[in-house]
This record gives C-alpha cells, sequence and structure tokens, in this order.
C-alpha cells in the first residue's frame, strides 16, 4: 500500500526546533521523526511514500537528496578512499513522491492534492506524521477490511487534546469531537483509508470533520482502541521524553531492530 504522510504544518508547539526545520525533521537520537515512520511502515512492507509538503518543504526534500548512509550505516572504504563498501543500507528500495500541498492548507486539502498520486488503489494508508507508535500495523488493515470500513485509525490515551473518538466494541464509531480531557480514547493518526473516501470529501474540508462525520452517519468509520507505545511529539517536552526514551537504549517504536 502507499503511504500519505503529512509533513507540511506549522508545528509552532514546537516553536523552538521549527522556526528553523520542519517538526517532521526533528531528531529523536540521530534520526529525524519522519526517517523512524517510514522504517515502521516499510517494516510491515509498504515502502512507497507520498510526502504532503508545506512549510519548509524544501528542507525535507534536501534531506532525502543529499542522504549520506555513510553517516550512519558501517562501510568499508578502500583503494586509497576512492572505494566505498556500504555494510548496510537504510531505504534501497523506497519509491518517495514529494509534493507540494501548500502553505497553509489543512489535512484534508492535503490529502486531496495527492490523489492522483495515489491514483486507483483501493487502500492505502497515511499518518499525521508527528506520531511514533509500536501497534501492529498488519492487524490494524486488517481490521479495516473485515470492518469494511472507507475509514479506520488507531485510538489511544495521551495527556493531550486531541479529537475525541466514541465507539461501541466493533469499533464503529459514535462520535468524534475535539476534549482536553486525558481520559478519552482520542484520534492518534495512524489511519487506514479506501479510495472511496475521496467520495466523502468537498474543496476546502478538514478530513476529520466534514468528511468524517458524513462515514459516521453511514456507519463506514471505525476504529481500533490500542493502549501499548504511543507518544506525539507536539511540543518540546514531548521531545525530551522521546529523547529520554531514546536514550535508555529501549526504544518501541523501532519494532525493526531486534537488538
Amino acid at each position: 500500500m502507499k503511504v500519505v504522510l503529512f509533513c507540511g504544518g506549522l508545528g509552532t508547539r514546537l516553536r523552538e526546533h521549527s522556526e528553523t526545520i520542519p517538526k517532521p525533521l526533528v531528531c529523536i537520537g540521530q534520526r529525524p521523526l519522519i526517517w523512524y515512520l517510514m522504517k515502521y511502515y516499510a517494516h510491515y512492507g509498504h515502502k512507497e511514500f507520498i510526502l504532503c509538503l508545506g512549510y519548509k518543504g524544501n528542507v525535507i526534500k534536501d534531506y532525502f537528496l543529499n542522504y549520506q548512509e555513510t553517516d550512519s550505516n558501517d562501510f568499508v572504504l578502500s583503494e586509497g578512499g576512492g572505494k566505498i563498501e556500504l555494510l548496510d543500507e537504510d531505504f534501497p528500495d523506497w519509491k518517495i513522491t514529494f509534493a507540494d500541498t501548500g502553505l497553509s492548507s489543512n489535512i484534508g486539502q492535503r490529502l486531496k492534492a495527492v490523489q492522483k498520486y495515489i491514483g486507483d488503489d483501493e487502500y492505502f494508508l497515511a499518518n499525521y506524521g508527528d506520531g511514533l507508535s509500536d501497534v501492529d500495523l498488519d492487524e490494524l488493515i486488517s481490521h479495516a477490511k473485515e470492518m469494511d470500513s472507507v475509514a479506520s485509525f488507531v485510538v489511544v490515551k495521551p495527556p493531550h487534546s486531541f479529537h475525541s473518538v466514541k465507539s461501541l466494541e466493533n469499533g464503529m464509531v459514535q462520535e468524534i469531537k475535539e476534549v482536553s480531557e486525558a481520559d478519552y480514547w482520542v484520534n492518534g493518526g495512524f489511519f487506514v483509508l479506501k479510495n472511496e473516501i475521496f467520495n466523502y470529501m468537498q474543496e476546502g474540508e478538514e478530513l476529520v470533520e466534514e468528511p468524517f462525520r458524513r462515514l459516521l452517519k453511514k456507519n463506514k468509520l471505525y476504529a481500533k482502541k490500542y493502549e501499548g507505545f504511543w507518544v506525539a511529539m507536539d511540543t518540546l517536552k514531548d521531545k525530551k521524553r522521546l529523547d529520554s526514551i531514546y536514550e535508555s537504549g529501549n526504544s518501541p517504536w523501532m519494532i525493526w531492530d531486534e537488538g
């Protein structure tokens, strides 16, 4: 499946970093947030990415265009420096589409802008591009297909304000709204979407507002509860928390790293 990553937001709550680089390039350890997300999807076999760019999109392009495998992988240097043999590679078989989706566009507008790159694929994946998790992606996809949902997403319990989701035991969404209470299940930003989603979208609409409410009325919006690891990097406090986890040597989101 193709993976749509929303990378164009201003990241105003992480201003300490986002004034110089876009939030997806803020590093946890030696890697930027977007790298971890892409590595996560690639681990499950989904290696075709569509990056919805906006704020400082040129910086994200430069990161990949000038990527140096030798910065983070072991290699053998020989022939007086004339030959480099990489002992590992980060993304040899990834395909990345860079799409300018506007400086101030909302998520719905960004998704609509890349519809042509998704093509006629029945299903595709999408992610807000600001959170890390170890949720089982295969389970999420199977759940979406089993329920025949047009939109399915992970719901979690973070200590922040997000979109609150109320659902039945089978996952059918009853209500979605913005709240600040920590006791609510909220939208975790990991989506499985059917191409049919575009039939429920109109010009200028935010994805989780009008389109999702239309799906709700058709019983085509589902949520999968997840109580495992999930952290969204919205603020400097969130970044420090992720840094601390990384430095501990046990990073739950790095599911591809058996060590």
